[in-house]
């Protein structure tokens, strides 16, 4: 299991996902995409599961497909999901210090994507499709314009008070 987490799969669970298409191969990332929408990420025992119910299917097919797409997480994620955009317009206008002050107020380390509580998971892409907008954070699709260090502190804190 990656980052040394325990298993808790729910085989009903994804045995109802995979009768909703009819066990049909045609549909494996439809089927990844729906498991990756409950358990936020795709569970290494979920992928092998599929490959072995799934005929025409093996886990390591499985595996090649999650791996290919940047849309699936092999990691868990947080409940609230960061993303930083470090395109060029946002670089030129201080994506990294949004980006240091994120990993400074969640107490991440360099590589650490998700905090320890599971609450948020931070991670940088290339591109947003919002450079007129730059720096520009998504949190869980909301777009967060022209982000400073204080004003992503402020996203933060109010976020961190909703769960408390």
């Amino acid at each position: 299991m990656t980052n040394g987490c325990q298993s808790s799969i729910n085989y009903r669970e994804i045995d109802s996902i995979l009768e909703d298409f009819d066990y049909n191969k045609s549909y494996l990332i439809a089927m990844l995409q729906k498991i990756q929408e409950i358990y936020k990420y795709l569970p290494e025992d979920a992928m092998t599961y599929i490959g072995e119910k799934v005929d025409g299917l093996s886990p390591a097919t499985v595996y090649g497909v999650a791996t290919f797409y940047a849309q699936f997480s092999l990691e868990p994620k947080g409940k609230f999901e960061i993303k930083v955009c470090d395109g060029t317009a946002c670089h030129v206008r201080g994506s990294m210090p949004v980006l240091n002050a994120i990993r400074n107020k969640l107490g991440l380390k360099e590589g650490q994507l998700t905090c320890d509580n599971g609450l948020f998971s931070l991670e940088t892409v290339s591109c947003l499709g919002a450079c007129g907008l730059a720096p520009v954070v998504v949190i869980n699709d909301k777009v967060y314009p022209q982000m400073t260090s204080d004003a992503i502190s402020i996203v933060l804190d109010t976020l961190l008070k909703e769960e408390n």
